[in-house]
Order: C-alpha cells, then structure tokens, then sequence
C-alpha cells in the first residue's frame, strides 16, 4: 500500500478441485488437507499418522521478505504447488537476491523439485514414503546438469516440460523499491495468472 505494507497470502483447497466435494448451494469445492495424513497401512506408530489432536502435514506458506537490517518491506511472494512450496520460494528468492533477477526473471527461470513421489504419474507422496527422493529438473536444465547429479548418486528425471511442468509450483511476487515506492511484479509462466498496474 501506499505506506509500504504488504501482505502475502496462499488460497488452496489442494489437489486440484480438494475433495471434490460442493456443499448444496455453495459453488466452491472443500478443500483436501486431510489427504496430507499418512495412510493407516503404514502403522499406527507413524508421527504423521491420522489420530486425535493431530493436524495433516501441509505447505501454506506465504512468503513475505524485509531489507536486511531495515524494517521496511522488501517483497512478498508466494510459490503454490504443495510440497514443491518451501523449494519454489527458496529459488526465486535466490533468483532475485543473489543472481539480480527481477520478479518475473525470477518466476520464469527453470526450476528443479525433489521429492520422493512424481506426481504427473498419480504417485503419492506417503505411499512412496520410503522410496529414494528424485530430483526433477525443469526443461531446459541442461542434460549436463542431470547426467553429473547421476553421477553423484542421485535419481534424476530430467527435461520435465509440457503439462508436467506444474509440479515446479506456480508463484506470484511483488517486489517494492525502498527509496522509490515503485513496486515490481512477476506472475507465474506456469500457470494463467498475470501481474498488473493499477
């Protein structure tokens, strides 16, 4: 706002369409979160196990960054896509803190996800639990890159383009200039939002 406040939010109803389910009359669908409990096939013992007075894992996390050392608003962002949120804010920070990228330079470059299920194919996180993380690498990371990350021992999946590209998350960022006001913004490619001046 005009005092540069800023505020960052994260609107989920996770998996899509949640549960899928639409209250009478309603017109919007529950969200899904309990589907973030592991399943009961794994064991009771399990700490992310459904029980009493226990809450799902999740991942809404809104992102809201200050200048180092100041009080005043440097930006807020917010990179949607489950449990590919916590990475996705990691790298565009990055992008724009550490490489001089701006918002939408930030949100565009290619990303790489790791993660023990590969979702494009119906996998689910709690049931591959105990499978070795792969690392996905977003078109155009080059196969060089994939080929030295095998080479370290890693499973790769590299040049995930197309419609598999959501798994890297979708994000949204406004950046404010501390001395000017002027704020910057970058929407996701992956998805179809848009940054605008109003």
């Amino acid at each position: 706002d005009q005092w540069g406040n800023g505020c960052s939010m994260i609107n989920s109803n996770y998996m899509s369409f949640g549960t899928g389910i639409v209250p009478k009359g309603c017109g919007f669908s529950l969200q899904n979160r309990g589907h973030g409990f592991a399943s009961l096939n794994i064991g009771s013992d399990h700490p992310n196990c459904i029980g009493p007075s226990k809450r799902p894992y999740h991942t809404i996390i809104p992102g809201l960054a200050t200048y180092p050392g100041r009080e005043s608003l440097y930006g807020t962002f917010g990179v949607m896509g489950g449990f590919m949120q916590p990475q996705g804010h990691a790298q565009v920070i990055r992008n724009m803190l550490d490489l001089g990228m701006d918002p939408q330079q930030a949100l565009d470059a290619p990303r790489f996800f790791v993660n023990v299920a590969d979702y494009s194919i119906g996998e689910n996180i709690f049931d591959a639990e105990l499978s070795k993380p792969k690392i996905f690498l977003e078109s155009p990371i080059s196969e060089e890159i994939a080929e030295d990350l095998r080479g370290r021992g890693h499973t790769v999946v590299s040049q995930v383009d197309g419609m598999r590209r959501s798994m890297f998350g979708r994000g949204q960022i406004i950046r404010r200039d501390p001395k000017s006001g002027v704020l910057t913004a970058g929407s996701d490619p992956r998805a179809d939002g848009c940054s605008m001046a109003f």
